[in-house]
């Protein structure tokens, strides 16, 4: 966990977007740092794909786990 400085119209536009998000200041910030970088990597995607993208990810990585922990259930 760090600290990010930034300027105070742009704390001030995460602020707002986090309410109607209804996300933490934090956690909104941090959803626009994810979305940015995967425009970055994937520069020909809309938002739309980018948010499936990263469901797809979120959904593989529960899959993921929930196997870990199963397998984890069977050897103890």
């Amino acid at each position: 966990m760090g600290i990010v400085k930034i300027s105070g119209d742009m704390h001030e536009k995460t602020r707002i977007a986090s309410k109607a998000m209804t996300r933490s200041i934090n956690a909104q910030a941090e959803h626009w740092m994810k979305v940015g970088m995967m425009a970055e990597s994937h520069p020909q995607l809309c938002y739309t794909d980018l948010l499936a993208l990263m469901l797809d990810a979120a959904h593989q990585h529960e899959i993921a786990n929930s196997q870990s922990a199963h397998t984890a259930q069977k050897t103890a």
